[in-house]
């Protein structure tokens, strides 16, 4: 008679799966604040997200009617979909310590 192992893995013991991270940034067209956050945000992705994270960039001025869906107010602004709960940062992203705080990526000091 064969005999079934079943591993089984008690809550909040050993790997939890890895967060996919969804990201929007909103621009302007291709000005220099524009440019500068899109590289920031790149830069913080490949060192703190690598392989979890897709980045969708909108630019108002091609399409100004998507900015009422996540209500924004000022440009450059990175929204944060997912995970869950929605949060946003407004600017061109180069307060790298700013931007992990504000993603959760960071705990507060």
């Amino acid at each position: 008679m064969k005999t079934k192992t079943v591993k089984r893995r008690a809550a909040g013991v050993g790997p939890q799966p890895k967060k996919h991270w969804q990201l929007r940034l909103y621009v302007a067209g291709q000005t220099p604040k524009s440019l500068t956050a899109f590289s920031n945000l790149k830069v913080i992705c490949e060192n703190h997200l690598k392989g979890r994270y897709e980045i969708e960039v909108i630019d108002l001025v091609q399409q100004p009617q998507l900015c009422r869906g996540d209500k924004i107010l000022a440009i450059p602004t990175l929204v944060r979909k997912l995970p869950q709960p929605v949060r946003k940062i407004i600017g061109d992203l180069s307060d790298t310590a700013s931007v992990l705080v504000g993603l959760d990526l960071r705990p507060t000091a």
